[in-house]
């Protein structure tokens, strides 16, 4: 078994900074997308369509890991046109590589498939876990139950263990990115709640969302859905105030439904992505013993203050480690 990772949709915001991880860690990467545009440079890139077969099948043969993050972006309008275009692009590129991955003939020893935390109901009252999660209504609900139906469908051998990963607000600061665009709006003060400010927000830091899937990959034995977020996950009006102290304006203004309506007109975008209550309890991660670097959404922001980009992601940490000292009692520093 070679130890190649294959990643598609590899010139998207996840799959960039999964390929530079791995090719840090002197693995073999192959990056395939629709076009080299947003491609990092890292590894060796292959073309494909998204739903045809091509020379890009051959990279599967044998390899360690098959990562499948294809799929538009939901950052647009849910017009007919637009929503046909994320269902179908989530769909058929995920039977294509189940297609390749049942022809192989030494298959992949794991294919991870992406899939969302918006899976789940809209709840504010209790958690959904990996376990026993309730699926929900509407348009994103839709789209993720027919993305895993067609992840799960897929006739694989036996050997390729899958799992769907249930991937929450993965945080990254990085222009348009979900982090930058709160940080934005945050320091204009318009950082207050959004609604009625009780939605969950279901989150994780880029660097735990990377050492997550590097732990599943790891674990011969975890397979079907996990919950990919942070263990905390706090209210719109709770994560806002973060964002609001991060950046150290006293106040924001809240956006009530209808103005969001409007801005998200104007910004040719949903409301539905800051309004959907997303509390998904990543039971299984913990369960099977992944512990997160960062955990609370406070400390998650901070960190990523001074790592913007790509570059400054995976720049060293400057300064001094704590060490042994963060296990010392706070009397004794």
């Amino acid at each position: 078994m070679n130890s190649v990772i294959v990643i598609f949709g590899a010139n998207g915001f996840l799959g960039r900074y999964l390929s530079r991880h791995f090719t840090r860690q002197g693995r073999e990467v192959v990056c395939i997308a629709r076009s080299r545009k947003g491609w990092s440079g890292d590894g060796m890139f292959l073309e494909w369509d998204g739903k045809n077969p091509g020379p890009w099948q051959l990279a599967l043969e044998g390899a360690e890991a098959v990562i499948n993050l294809a799929g538009r972006s939901v950052n647009c309008r849910y017009d007919e046109t637009n929503r046909k275009s994320i269902l179908q692009s989530r769909v058929e590129s995920t039977r294509a590589v189940g297609r390749a991955v049942a022809l192989c003939k030494v298959p992949p020893r794991v294919w991870l498939n992406a899939s969302t935390a918006t899976w789940y109901r809209h709840a504010e009252d209790r958690p959904q876990n990996d376990w026993t999660g309730e699926p929900g209504e509407g348009f994103s609900c839709e789209v993720a139950r027919a993305w895993e139906e067609a992840f799960f469908a897929a006739a694989v051998p036996a050997e390729t263990r899958k799992v769907a990963l249930r991937i929450g607000m993965v945080l990254a600061n990085e222009e348009g990115t979900v982090f930058d665009v709160l940080r934005q709006l945050t320091a204009l003060g318009l950082g207050g709640p959004m609604g009625s400010g009780a939605q969950r927000v279901s989150w994780i830091h880029m660097e735990d969302f990377l050492r997550a899937v590097e732990f599943i990959l790891a674990d011969a034995f975890l397979s079907g859905a996990v919950n990919v977020t942070a263990p905390e996950f706090p209210t719109n009006r709770e994560w806002m105030k973060v964002f609001r102290d991060s950046v150290g304006m006293p106040l924001g203004l809240p956006a009530a439904r209808w103005m969001l309506d409007i801005g998200a007109r104007i910004l040719r975008t949903e409301p539905e992505l800051v309004l959907k209550s997303r509390w998904a309890q990543p039971t299984r991660l913990h369960d099977e013993g992944f512990r997160w670097r960062h955990g609370r959404a406070v400390d998650a922001v901070a960190d990523l203050q001074g790592r913007r980009g790509l570059q400054g992601f995976f720049r060293p940490a400057v300064g001094r480690s704590a060490g042994a000292k963060v296990w010392l009692p706070a009397a004794t520093r």
